[in-house]
């Protein structure tokens, strides 16, 4: 199945810490901020702080624009994120403080359950084409430009920019673009 989420449709929501707002893009069904599966969401940060709270889950955050920030985990792992499209994987219950290098920037969030769903990020800065076959959830965006999908009969649909793609067991599919975000979400039980 192929939905496509309108920017128009995505939701701001506050920051479960409650020191900013985020664009929630897409949310399981019957999901809310305190109880959810998976979560896609974009957040700008423009001061260093910790992030909120997400025991239990899984986070993967990818830059999307601005110079840099560093991500420092329970005073010991880090994270630093220099490039466009860089991202970084770490568990929502430790303590993460995020540190901006140059300014502010905003972030791409994928959160899902860790008791229920493995989660797979892929990002593509240059043109590209992946075959696209998934038993789950794949969600694609882009940050610059339309993403195109052909079907093994070779019907043709353009997602515009800005707009979340959505396909739910996936077969047979090409997908193309660049400065692509790529999200494989497999729920478990």
């Amino acid at each position: 199945m192929i939905n496509i989420i309108s920017a128009s449709s995505f939701k701001t929501v506050p920051w479960k810490n409650g020191k900013g707002e985020t664009t929630e893009l897409a949310i399981n069904p019957t999901g809310t901020l305190d109880n959810f599966q998976w979560r896609l969401s974009i957040a700008s940060v423009i001061e260093n702080g910790v992030f909120s709270d997400f025991s239990g889950y899984m986070r993967n955050l990818v830059l999307i624009e601005g110079n840099s920030i560093t991500l420092t985990h329970d005073d010991s792992k880090t994270d630093k994120l220099t490039t466009i499209l860089d991202f970084a994987t770490f568990d929502g219950g430790c303590q993460t403080l995020g540190e901006l290098t140059n300014g502010a920037i905003k972030d791409f969030n994928v959160i899902t359950s860790k008791t229920s769903c493995d989660t797979k990020i892929q990002t593509y800065v240059n043109q590209t084409k992946q075959s696209i076959n998934f038993n789950g959830l794949v969600f694609a965006y882009s940050l610059s430009a339309i993403i195109e999908l052909h079907d093994h009969h070779n019907i043709h649909t353009k997602i515009s920019q800005g707009d979340l793609l959505q396909l739910t067991n996936p077969q047979n599919l090409e997908l193309s673009g660049k400065d692509l975000i790529l999200v494989y979400i497999k729920e478990t039980n």
